[in-house]
């Protein structure tokens, strides 16, 4: 029996052990290492709204690093984004729609599977080696194509499946924060007739967590300038802090903007935000959190008079 094969049987059985998150409104099921022909398996927790009714159907958030969205007791950095308590906000303010949650955890390949493979193609031998270094896997082979198809061919047929899910582009939504808002928003350009909204917080732009290197931007502008939807069905939002690793991203933010801009695309459709002070952290993200989820869910209707 292989070493590699061992640790594989070691990984599996420490996601099926993992404690399930506690929430503070309605339902969390847990997919324990949820298989892939194409990435390697993860955990999936699914949390479903206060008084889910499969009479009813509902709209679907998908959400990077899965990990971190629930439970602060269980983190490895005792934050997390407060997805469940900031729905049930919005919800009270009836400023949205109940919404399925689909929280995909990441992997040791989070990296490899969070940075988009067609912009990696666009740069220089060079730095797309300095990238792998800089990731911590040199010999790596980027995987977000494979990511992308892992969620899109099996596991939203799967949810689609297993909930009640309203289907179609209108009702599927992906966020992330860092290299999470990098795979969100390729997420969008790649599947633009499955993914309607993309919310990017605090978008790692650089992709190196060790060199700001511009030309890394440059050639987000260059794919996003080629592959945005047309703005009328697609909804994109930004944003960052200017503390700690934030600090960089603001130049890179404005050649997005002026990328969305150009691509006609109008407040309506398109948000980017500034938080001062704002560092790279879950706290960040949860304080701001009702902010892009406002901005991409689906809006609850007025009250009839």
């Amino acid at each position: 029996m292989s070493i590699r094969f061992l640790l594989a049987m070691l990984f599996t059985s420490t996601l099926v052990q993992a404690q399930v998150p506690r929430v503070i409104a309605g339902t969390l099921q847990r997919h324990a290492a949820f298989p892939s022909e194409f990435v390697k398996p993860r955990n999936i927790d699914v949390l479903l709204p206060e008084n889910y009714d499969t009479r009813k159907k509902y709209p679907v958030l998908y959400l990077h690093d899965g990990q971190n969205l629930f439970d602060s007791s269980l983190t490895f950095n005792k934050q997390e984004w407060g997805v469940d308590e900031t729905l049930q906000q919005l919800l009270t303010e009836k400023r949205i729609v109940p919404v399925i949650v689909v929280g995909i955890w990441n992997t040791a390949d989070r990296r490899l599977e969070y940075f988009p493979e067609k912009v990696f193609n666009q740069l220089s031998k060079p730095l797309q080696d300095s990238l792998l270094k800089d990731f911590g896997q040199p010999a790596g082979k980027l995987l977000s194509d494979h990511y992308l198809k892992f969620i899109v061919e099996e596991l939203k047929p799967f949810i689609d499946k297993t909930y009640s899910t309203l289907q179609g582009p209108a009702n599927t939504f992906v966020a992330g924060s860092s290299m999470g808002g990098l795979i969100s928003m390729y997420a969008v350009c790649e599947y633009p007739d499955i993914f309607g909204a993309a919310a990017c917080l605090s978008t790692h732009w650089p992709g190196s967590i060790v060199r700001n290197d511009p030309a890394v931007g440059d050639a987000f502008m260059q794919y996003m300038n080629g592959q945005l939807p047309a703005p009328k069905k697609h909804l994109f939002y930004f944003d960052y802090g200017t503390a700690t690793l934030d600090a960089w991203y603001e130049p890179y933010q404005w050649k997005i903007d002026a990328v969305m801009r150009g691509r006609k695309y109008t407040p309506e459709r398109w948000m980017t935000r500034k938080f001062e002070g704002a560092a790279h952290d879950e706290n960040a993200w949860r304080s701001r959190l009702a902010i892009p989820f406002g901005f991409i869910l689906p809006k609850a209707e007025a009250p009839k008079r």
